[in-house]
């Protein structure tokens, strides 16, 4: 790679623009004015690499969308032309930066706003507790002598309030954090754990931490907000659903992989838990035969946490200035791999 590429004759590739957003929420004239060529992909690519490897085999920058698409070493490996990776978000678990290191490839972030996760996640507890997907449609629950309110029905479940009941917060960060404030003014009982998690900073949130056993053994709502990791991954299995009150709702806006997908769904199946409300999963997108889409006791979301107006102006703006840096040789917001724990 030279020190200042320019952006004359540049091919870039905006990935997973599902809404077809990118171009109306940052200004990428700028760009094509010097030269560059934009080419942007509203539908997902697919998880098989070749054919992932094959779309993109031409374009020199390639514009990720958080971990809609995977950058792993395989597809990497059959990108000849590329030079920059810019994901949005400050990191990105699904691009292999060691790959990308190997050949020279900087992978750049943007900036990235907590507070839609944290408002999606208080999305995903109301529509459960209030049973909205019942009352608004969509649910298994329709009776075929009552319609939902669109329909011409009238209210026919009952809805749990939250003053006074648990929040179990699985994971006390940035995310974490927020959810239990929301919480407390809420009038909720609010707990937490994780693994680091010490009573101060617990306190200094104004939660108490649990252990684990009684995180899941007494919260009436659980909310997940962890990073995929080593340890993290399964994290949520049998054992601990098993520990979970029957009508206990489980929240998750993290990532799929922390709860163990089988063991959700066989607990789900079999009533003992009382809802799951998901907006992440293994595979994205979810297939359409996936079970979870037909699982009783269900309220889901396409990972929308993060969608928001104001998120996606950050993303595609600094994704833009990450570019232009680049070219100019200096780039920015630069990803790096994590220290080894």
């Amino acid at each position: 790679m030279t020190s200042s590429p320019g952006l004359a004759g540049l091919r870039i590739a905006i990935l997973d623009d599902y809404q077809d957003v990118a171009r109306a929420d940052a200004d990428w004239s700028r760009l094509e004015a010097a030269g560059a060529d934009i080419t942007v992909f509203r539908e997902h690519l697919g998880h098989d690499d070749d054919a992932v490897a094959a779309a993109l085999a031409p374009f020199d920058v390639v514009v990720a969308m958080r971990e809609r698409t995977p950058l792993n070493a395989a597809r990497i490996g059959q990108l000849p032309n590329l030079r920059l990776i810019v994901s949005t978000g400050r990191r990105n678990a699904s691009i292999d930066l060691k790959a990308t290191g190997a050949r020279g490839i900087p992978v750049c972030g943007t900036g990235y706003l907590p507070a839609p996760a944290a408002e999606h996640t208080w999305a995903l507890i109301h529509a459960a507790t209030r049973h909205l997907a019942t009352e608004l449609g969509g649910s298994e629950l329709r009776r075929a002598d009552a319609g939902w309110t669109h329909d011409g029905g009238w209210q026919w479940t009952v809805g749990r309030g939250l003053e006074g009941r648990r929040l179990g917060v699985l994971g006390l960060g940035n995310l974490g954090e927020r959810v239990a404030r929301v919480g407390l003014a809420f009038g909720m009982d609010v707990v937490a754990w994780s693994q680091n998690l010490t009573d101060e900073r617990a306190a200094e949130v104004g939660v108490r931490r649990v252990e684990k056993d009684e995180l899941f053994s007494t919260s009436d709502i659980l909310s997940v907000h962890l990073v995929l990791s080593k340890r993290s991954r399964g994290l949520v299995g049998a054992a601990e659903l098993a520990l979970m009150k029957p009508d206990a709702i489980l929240v998750n806006t993290s990532r799929g992989p922390i709860i163990d997908e089988a063991a959700l769904l066989s607990a789900l199946t079999a009533g003992q838990i009382g809802c799951a409300a998901l907006d992440v999963y293994d595979v994205e997108p979810l297939p359409a035969d996936h079970p979870l889409r037909t699982a009783p006791r269900t309220v889901l979301t396409p990972h929308i946490g993060y969608v928001t107006r104001e998120q996606f102006e950050v993303f595609y703006r600094d994704a833009v200035e990450d570019i232009e840096a680049w070219a100019a040789g200096n780039p920015v917001r630069i990803m790096e791999l994590p220290p080894k724990a």
